[in-house]
């Protein structure tokens, strides 16, 4: 099972990245763990200089913008498959 984690405080931005990732899962039919992580020292462990970020499997994808749909449908199949 993948896990999917949105770091952020909870702002627009960390909501569209929120809601992009759910809408590439549901796409893909995949079963995934989505943690949604607000707390400033727990985002700082994923050394990302802003958010909103996204991490998969605990790989940092994305920091500091709003990825599209494709770069986070690839992330996910590309997660599949390792």
């Amino acid at each position: 099972m993948l896990s999917i984690k949105v770091l952020g405080p909870g702002c627009e931005n960390c909501k569209k990245v929120e809601a992009l990732a759910r809408k590439v899962v549901n796409a893909l039919s995949i079963d995934v763990q989505n943690v949604k992580i607000t707390e400033y020292a727990d985002i700082m462990q994923y050394k990302i200089l802003s958010t909103p970020g996204l991490v998969v499997n605990e790989k940092v994808v994305c920091a500091g913008r709003i990825p599209n749909e494709t770069e986070v449908t690839n992330w996910l199949v590309n997660a599949l498959e390792e």
